[in-house]
């Protein structure tokens, strides 16, 4: 397992400190000595990098992470990208796309997040609009799904309707969990997938450090079962996680909760 600090924040102010959250999930991570599958987790031995990046120059920033995301897909087996804001994804899964494009492989993109995060994009998409300025990109709509997605605008909803992009709603979620895996396992057979994680698809009771705090949302116990159904997937080409705050943390819970599902993924 490759893991990847991604310290970009483009969230118009709003998401300043996340790009913070990659060493504090990692510090956090030392506290756990081994995951719920038994599997020791020794800090010092990770395969550890960090993309090193100008959060006053956008431009460059995305290409920073463009370029330095293709490389990884084409030379890792599976990568954790920490960021960071949500708009980190707009440039690893465009690179995504373009790897998969290259060794004909069919992209897959699942995403969990309070928000559908496709407002009208700018010229360099901020956490608001990285999914929408990605499938305007040439992403396929049909190969992505939104899961414990909770408020959406107006806008976003027409957008979301005309792309026909499949959504899986909370109530839907947690009236059967287990159900809920088997769709995302069959949704992402024979493609090669990434799985994006905005904390904000947690509850901010067990997860309060976000810049868009949604109730309503899923427990610590519910995302941390997700996850180890997901990491089995054998085509799970990458995960993000993204969005996290420390400097709006409780007692560094929403940290703690990251590292934890970063754990279960090694």
């Amino acid at each position: 397992m490759f893991i990847v600090k991604v310290p970009g924040i483009n969230g118009l102010g709003k998401t300043n400190g996340c790009e913070k959250a990659g060493n504090a999930i990692l510090n956090s991570l030392k506290e756990i000595y081994t995951n719920e599958q038994g599997i020791v987790i020794d800090s010092a031995l990770l395969d550890l990098e960090e993309i090193h990046l100008d959060n006053f120059n956008l431009e460059l920033t995305n290409n920073l992470i463009y370029k330095n995301s293709l490389e990884i897909f084409e030379t890792k087996s599976k990568t954790i990208f920490l960021g960071g804001d949500h708009s980190i994804s707009y440039s690893t899964t465009k690179a995504f796309l373009d790897y998969c494009q290259n060794s004909r492989k069919k992209p897959c993109l699942i995403v969990f997040d309070a928000h559908a995060d496709c407002m009208q994009p700018m010229k360099e998409p901020t956490h608001e609009e990285w999914l929408r300025a990605l499938i305007e990109s040439g992403f396929p709509a049909e190969n992505i799904l939104l899961v414990g997605v909770r408020n959406i605008w107006k806008e976003e909803l027409r957008f979301l309707k005309e792309k026909k992009i499949r959504i899986i709603t909370m109530n839907q979620l947690l009236g059967d969990l287990q159900d809920t895996c088997d769709i995302i396992m069959e949704f992402s057979s024979g493609k090669e997938l990434y799985l994006s994680l905005d904390i904000d698809v947690v509850d901010p009771s067990f997860a309060p450090a976000t810049g868009y705090i949604e109730p309503g949302g899923l427990t610590s116990r519910q995302i941390i079962y997700l996850i180890q159904r997901i990491n089995k997937i054998k085509n799970l080409k990458a995960v993000d996680i993204v969005e996290v705050n420390p400097d709006k943390d409780t007692n560094n819970l929403t940290v703690k909760l990251a590292a934890k599902i970063l754990s279960e993924l090694l």
